[in-house]
């Protein structure tokens, strides 16, 4: 399909460093200029922003499904009407993120995956899969179903390893035995290995940083904080995460995981450019609120979505979210009052940084790719654009 020149005016242009009064230029899905004034750009489509924001597009590391999709459904009408519903919300990359599983139902995802991005021409573009799981601390565990958590053992995880090249990023408990040997063999793969569902404390999670655990998965869901052993107090993950410089955290920003007054503990402490926000979305994302399934159809778990957010039966716990991209965006503005620049940082260009694709996406760049926003002061999204295609608009 020819890409077209585009070229998107009156916009108030979020860079890197600052909100412009300016233009974006866009040829051969690319972005050719970003800047004020008036580009002479002959023979391109004009996009007229209406003085709304122009941003980089949403880039979202961890999510599950929405529009009443699972990525663990199994099919790829599934994937395809997950991602439809995430473009919609600004989301222009995401990784389809897996639940504690079989092994049987991990390889059907597998090829399920390759075939659905090969379809996708409406939706989020899919950027590599997220395995969040079944190598969890027990005790941690949330809503990830406990017949499947286990130890890592290599002559489970090779053979996954070794039946597809799309895994990106793998989320596991780093204290438990066998570890050091899992990360060695997903960074000999260039998989990110992350830390998630976990009980360990600041030394272990010091020394699974030195093995490549650089990131954390939903920082304080799941996972331990100050803890007592043997009497004596220690810190745990969360706050291993903030005495770390290097480690990279996750948040889900929806206003239920964490409160205003966490989402600014976090951000005094890490820095926009050491956030990422994610929705860690179930299927339920984007749906009216009412009971909906954790997980696959076939062996998921049923859930209540109330409050605008997913919890067990018991509402004990939450299950995931049903928050999308611009919901993240806007309660960061609006509730923990962060600056829009940093608020968009920490939705798409820290999120590319830590997945490594930094150098093609995740900011307003000359060279860059065009995966853009377009919203308004209540982040209502009025236009998704990958890659110089225009997906949603209502403008």
């Amino acid at each position: 399909m020819e890409k077209k020149r585009i070229k998107i005016i009156n916009g108030a242009v979020v860079t890197p460093v600052r909100i412009i009064q300016g233009q974006v230029c866009i040829e051969g899905g690319k972005i050719c200029e970003v800047g004020g004034g008036d580009f002479h750009f002959p023979g391109a489509e004009v996009i007229d922003a209406k003085g709304n924001y122009v941003s980089p597009g949403f880039i979202d590391l961890h999510t599950h499904g929405a529009g009443g999709a699972d990525f663990m459904d199994g099919t790829v009408d599934a994937y395809l009407t997950a991602v439809e519903m995430h473009a919609a919300h600004g989301t222009t990359s995401l990784y389809p993120t897996t639940l504690s599983s079989t092994v049987e139902e991990l390889l059907h995802t597998f090829a399920v995956y390759r075939k659905a991005a090969s379809k996708n021409e409406k939706g989020s573009q899919m950027l590599g899969l997220h395995l969040e799981g079944p190598y969890f601390s027990m005790n941690q565990r949330g809503a990830q179903d406990p017949k499947y958590i286990r130890n890592p053992q290599p002559e489970e995880y090779l053979p996954i390893l070794e039946a597809t090249d799309d895994i990106a990023r793998w989320s596991a408990a780093p204290e438990l035995q066998g570890s050091k040997e899992f990360a060695a063999a997903l960074l000999y793969r260039d998989i990110l290995p992350a830390i998630a569902h976990t009980d360990a404390i600041y030394e272990e999670a010091l020394e699974a940083f030195e093995w490549g655990f650089t990131h954390v998965t939903h920082l304080y869901s799941a996972m331990s904080g100050v803890t007592r052993r043997n009497a004596y107090r220690h810190a745990g993950m969360v706050e291993a995460a903030f005495l770390i410089p290097g480690m990279t955290v996750e948040l889900i920003a929806d206003g239920a995981h964490l409160p205003a007054s966490l989402l600014q503990l976090v951000y005094q402490i890490k820095g926009a450019e050491n956030i990422a926000l994610v929705t860690d979305s179930m299927r339920a994302a984007g749906m009216p609120e009412g009971v909906s399934i954790l997980g696959s159809l076939q062996n998921g778990q049923p859930v209540i979505v109330e409050d605008g957010v997913a919890k067990l039966p018991d509402r004990s716990a939450f299950a995931a979210s049903v928050a999308t991209m611009d919901r993240l965006v806007r309660t960061c503005l609006h509730s923990a009052k962060f600056p829009l620049v940093q608020t968009v940082r920490m939705a798409a260009s820290t999120p590319a940084r830590i997945m490594g694709i930094d150098k093609i996406t995740g900011s307003l760049m000359k060279g860059k790719d065009a995966d853009i926003v377009i919203f308004d002061d209540n982040i209502d999204i009025l236009l998704t654009m990958i890659g110089g295609r225009i997906l949603f608009q209502h403008l």
